[in-house]
């Protein structure tokens, strides 16, 4: 029944797991397209903005552990000049994005992530501090705390706060204290002019020539806070079964993290929140990049759809939740 509800002309993966065992996987479509190498279930896929959820266990798991916590402020921690970002932001602010750092990727005035590296080259962009030249000279967009904006730019701060704190990359951090934690063994921050092996190319179609061409030269080179891991399906069943079982930061902490913490309920610590507060789910999206993973927590159940084509996931999830 499933397998009937996925497009035929679907490129990527469908988990739909429940109470620790696969109900149904099913990969399709190609990782390599001129080369035809076809995805399969171990298949590494970049997951665009997935990644904030990461992130931000990073940082619960340094407030556990004593070195920072929610109220800290960013001007206590980087030790670089903030230019117009206001330094009284707390730690809070932008895990919840209410800290007013215009968004280097206004999605409210742009609708293309690609636009960006018009004149910004993206072969630049190798680690958080690269991104600077595009919100750093900007003005605040609301006073600190106002309201919920989501903005990537926050989460950019958030793993260079990883960086001071810990001395280490964000991303050898997270490996450390998540990823090799709870057998996250194929995810990780790659660059895509090096990727590793078992990596799906992610392409987007070119309406005029009516061929699909890769996104390389439409997203960072190299993920930063604000997103671009790559990673696959039983890795991310592995992250949701590790936060679920307190293995990563406490299941209190956890809890904290998938409730509301903004006015509209809409959105907790690095996770996104539907209308009845019971499925905590991450998702992402990048030129030729669609992801979501929802964990429900009445049937215990992961649903977890990627596409490298960019294709609609989240009306793919709906379908397949209804039927199940």
């Amino acid at each position: 029944m499933l397998d009937k509800l996925i497009p035929s002309n679907f490129s990527g993966v469908v988990s739909v797991f429940r109470d620790d065992r696969p109900l149904f996987t099913k990969a399709s479509g190609f990782a390599d397209i001129p080369n035809q190498i076809p995805n399969e279930l171990n298949t590494k896929f970049a997951t665009a903005s997935a990644g904030k959820a990461f992130v931000a266990v990073g940082i619960i798991k340094l407030i556990e552990d004593g070195k920072l916590s929610l109220k800290t402020r960013i001007g206590d921690v980087l030790c670089f000049d903030l230019k117009q970002i206001d330094p009284d932001i707390t730690v809070r602010q932008l895990l919840n994005h209410t800290s007013g750092i215009p968004d280097y990727f206004d999605e409210s005035v742009m609708d293309n992530y690609a636009d960006l590296f018009k004149d910004f080259p993206n072969y630049k962009i190798r680690s958080s501090t690269d991104l600077f030249p595009l919100f750093i000279h900007r003005p605040m967009l609301f006073p600190r705390g106002e309201k919920f904006q989501y903005s990537n730019s926050g989460y950019v701060m958030l793993g260079l706060i990883l960086e001071s704190v810990t001395e280490q990359p964000f991303d050898i951090y997270l490996d450390s204290i998540l990823f090799s934690h709870v057998s996250m063994d194929y995810t990780g921050y790659y660059e895509s002019d090096r990727l590793p092996a078992k990596c799906a190319n992610s392409y987007i179609f070119d309406e005029l020539t009516k061929q699909f061409y890769t996104n390389i030269y439409s997203v960072d080179v190299k993920g930063t806070g604000a997103g671009g891991a790559y990673t696959t399906i039983s890795d991310i069943e592995n992250f949701w079964l590790g936060l679920i079982g307190g293995d990563v930061v406490s299941k209190e902490m956890f809890a904290m993290m998938t409730s509301p913490q903004t006015e509209k309920g809409e959105y907790g610590y690095g996770f996104w929140l539907n209308k009845n507060r019971k499925s905590p789910y991450i998702q992402g999206s990048d030129p030729g990049v669609s992801f979501i993973s929802p964990y429900d927590a009445d049937t215990r159940q992961i649903i977890t759809i990627v596409s490298n084509l960019g294709q609609d996931v989240w009306a793919l999830h709906k379908d397949i939740k209804k039927h199940i």
